[in-house]
């Protein structure tokens, strides 16, 4: 598509866009990131698709994207639940900004939405995510003990911060 990735300096300011394949390590970008919990405050997870190129097949947080040119955080993350798994018209919590380091170089923006909805009446995007899961505090918990390989990097610390 024609849009480009917002490219930021250590302090989140914007020095510059980049198409995606042609962000470097050096580069630092921009994420927006939903944490969905119901009443019950059962976590909605998705498995990110097999076709993607980070982390194919790999449970992490329910909604996430890369903000684009003239995006801000809160755009790219109503635009992205929307496209990713069909919520409409939402008004997220703004959450914690995080400054990640590693293979991957970007701030994370995290939003917070409660919402009682069935797994079934979502509308998942499938070349983003292949399928979604209510779980229990306990459940992702456990999962997340005996099977971390499973989910992405920083999801056991994600879980600890959001979740105790």
């Amino acid at each position: 598509m024609g849009s480009k990735y917002i490219v930021v300096d250590e302090n989140d300011n914007i020095i510059g866009y980049k198409d995606r394949d042609s962000i470097t390590r050096n580069d630092i970008y921009r994420v927006s990131a939903l944490w969905i919990t119901n009443s019950n405050d059962d976590i909605l997870l998705a498995q990110r698709a097999f076709t993607k190129s980070h982390d194919p097949g790999k449970w992490g947080p329910a909604v996430a994207g890369t903000v684009d040119e003239g995006e801000s955080y809160e755009d790219n993350i109503i635009k992205e639940a929307e496209e990713e798994i069909g919520l409409k018209n939402i008004i997220p919590k703004i959450g914690p900004k995080k400054r990640m380091t590693g293979e991957h170089n970007y701030f994370d923006q995290w939003y917070f939405l409660k919402i009682d909805k069935l797994e079934k009446d979502f509308t998942i995007q499938e070349s983003e995510v292949e399928t979604i899961k209510w779980f229990t505090k306990e459940q992702l918990r456990h999962e997340l003990e005996i099977n971390s390989d499973k989910f992405l990097a920083g999801m056991k610390d994600l879980f600890n911060e959001f979740c105790v």
